[in-house]
This record gives structure tokens, sequence and C-alpha cells, in this order.
């Protein structure tokens, strides 16, 4: 019995559910005061606590402030929120108005929304950005498709369209540019494509062609009157006449490779050789098309081709011949230097030009 009573005493009596339930001196924890619960862990809740939360805080037992003084301490809305709220509150003041047969208030615009964007903000510098973008892109296309301004470009050819002897304004093929040499007009203009009967001007023009090659017609017509002071006005007969000790004078003097200086000489007597079996270089040339220059009539210039079958098969018989830089490529650029073919474009007034001469020499024949 005493030892009982001790440990009733000493335990203590708690009440769980109003039931009497013993409870160890051991286990009570004395009561904790309001100032030292520990703050909570979310910082909006902690800005929200009750004024109650430090009795001996006067700031805390302020009233809250109204509704419109709360207004002026929060940060301006973003245009994204300042938009869902119009949205929203559009969309209930339509659907009033409908039930009830009002107005509908009009659609809020963008500079409406601005007002709600403090001065420098980032969005606003974002929209500014991307419509002065816009407006210089508007500058830049303004003059695309029009024909004004592409005149302007187009005189940069200067004297070249003036020289033209045809006459005409229309377009020429599509590898003489605004930006070509007068020098590679007037040759489109005057010679490309017209049919060549002369032996002499075959001979040059079969020669240039084979210089040409990993050059450009530019260069080489510039260079023209120098192959003509080297090779005698390309008469056949006196190059075909020439030493080794002429052709290496010719190479030092000139700056050209002795190479292409023996070949120049060494077609030249090729040519001798077939004046003899066919009467002259116009007829051998000539026969390969039956006297009748070929026209493929062509639209674009991708079109053109460097070689054809054509061009192969002639220059497979004067290799045979022992002709020297004549191949595919070369025969074929030989072709369209002295009529052989007519490769102007269709849409190039010197086609009807070259066309009405071939007629005329074939006429004639």
């Amino acid at each position: 019995m005493c030892n009982s009573n001790v440990k009733s005493a000493a335990a203590g009596v708690a009440q769980i559910d109003g039931r009497p339930v013993l409870q160890p001196a051991g286990n009570r924890v004395a009561p904790t005061p309001d100032a030292a619960r520990p703050l909570k862990k979310s910082l909006h809740k902690s800005f929200s606590m009750p004024a109650s939360y430090d009795n001996n805080n006067a700031a805390y037992a302020a009233p809250r402030p109204a509704p419109a003084e709360k207004a002026a301490y929060l940060p301006p809305p973003t245009p994204a929120a300042a938009r869902a709220t119009t949205k929203a509150e559009k969309s209930r003041t339509t659907k009033a108005g409908k039930k009830a047969g009002a107005a509908v208030l009009p659609v809020v615009t963008f500079a409406a929304l601005d007002a709600f964007e403090p001065a420098g903000s980032i969005a606003a510098a974002q929209r500014e950005h991307v419509a002065l973008a816009q407006a210089q892109r508007k500058q830049r296309i303004a003059h695309y498709g029009r024909t004004a301004s592409f005149s302007r470009v187009e005189g940069r050819v200067g004297t070249a369209t003036a020289a033209s002897p045809t006459g005409h304004d229309e377009k020429r093929c599509s590898f003489i540019t605004p930006y070509s040499d007068p020098l590679y007009v007037a040759y489109h203009d005057d010679e490309w494509g017209l049919p060549v009967h002369d032996d002499e001007l075959l001979f040059e023009m079969l020669t240039l062609s084979g210089v040409q090659v990993g050059a450009d017609w530019t260069s080489i017509l510039k260079k023209r009157h120098f192959y003509r002071e080297t090779f005698s006005g390309f008469n056949v007969e006196d190059v075909a006449k020439y030493t080794e000790k002429q052709m290496a004078s010719l190479s030092a003097d000139y700056g050209l490779d002795l190479g292409t200086v023996r070949g120049v000489v060494n077609n030249a007597c090729r040519i001798i050789e077939v004046r003899r079996d066919f009467g002259s270089l116009d007829k051998y040339v000539w026969a390969f098309v039956n006297n009748k220059p070929l026209s493929p009539s062509y639209k674009y210039s991708r079109k053109i081709p460097v070689k054809t079958s054509k061009s192969e098969s002639i220059s497979k018989d004067m290799v045979r011949r022992g002709f020297r830089f004549v191949g595919p490529t070369v025969i074929h650029s030989f072709m369209q230097a002295v009529g052989l073919t007519n490769d102007h474009l269709v849409s190039c007034p010197r086609h009807r030009v070259c066309t009405s001469a071939a007629a005329a020499a074939g006429r004639g024949n």
C-alpha cells in the first residue's frame, strides 16, 4: 500500500479523453510560452501572422490596412497578368451585358495595356525593338520587283549598252550582267555566234579557245592583240614556217608558254594538210554540221552544256589528224565562237541576228 501511494504521488495523474491516466514525472513537459514558438517555414505565411504573435511589439497590434491602402504597396502588374485580368473582366462584362441587354464594352488594345507598364520596362523595350526591326525590313524590301530600281543597276553597263549594234533594249544572255566588262559585252554583241567562213579567223578562234582553258574570255580578249602580233595575224602559211629558235624567242618576248607556241605552230601545219584534203579549213569544220548551224534554242544559261556529242566527234577527228589543244570542251567553245552552234538564249536579240546571218550564208552558198 505504501509503495503504490508513493508511485501514484510521484507519477501524477493526467487526463486523456476525460479519463485519468498515470504519467511519470519525467515525461511531463512544461508549457511553452507564445514568444518561444518557432517561426513558420513559409515566408508568405509569416507575413500574415496574427497580431497576437508578439504581445510586446505594438506594431503587430496595429489594425490591418484597408484594401485601397494595400494596392498602394503592391508592384505594378505584368503585361501578361494585365491581359489575363482584362480578358476575364471583359468576358464577365460581355456575359452580363448580353443577359441584361446592355452594350458590350470595347476590346482593350495593346496601347491601353501600356498604362500598366512602368516607364523603361523590359517588355516595352522589347516591343519597341521588334517594331523598329519590322520597319527596317520594310525599307529593305520596298524596292523588290520594281523596274525603276533595277534600271539604276542596269545603267552601270554604261557605254557597253550604248555600243550594242542591235539597237535593242531586250535582255541579253543571262551571263552578260551589269558588271560584265564592256569588251566582253562588245564581243557578245559583235562576234559570238556569228557564222565564220574565213580560214584565218577560224584559226584565230581555235587558238584562243585552246588558250582560254583555265581562264576566262575577258582576260583572253584583252590579250587578243598580243596573240595576233605573236602569230603573224594568224596567217596559216607564215605560222607553219616558224622554227624552233623563233618559237623560243616569241615565248620569251611575249611571256607565252613554249608548249602553247609549239601547239599553235603544229596546228598551222595540220591546217595546211586539211586544205590539201578538203580545200579549206572552212569546208572541213562546216561539213560536220552539214553547212547549217545547230540551234538548240536554250531558254536558260544553266542548260548550255560545256561539250556535246558533236564537239566530241569533231575533237576525235582533229586529234586523229594531229591537232593539239582540241579537247571536246575546247571544240565546243570554238563552235560557239564561230557560229557552228547558236547558243544564244532565245530571249537574247542576238539569237535572231545569228539565225538570220546563217540563213543568208546558206542562200549564198
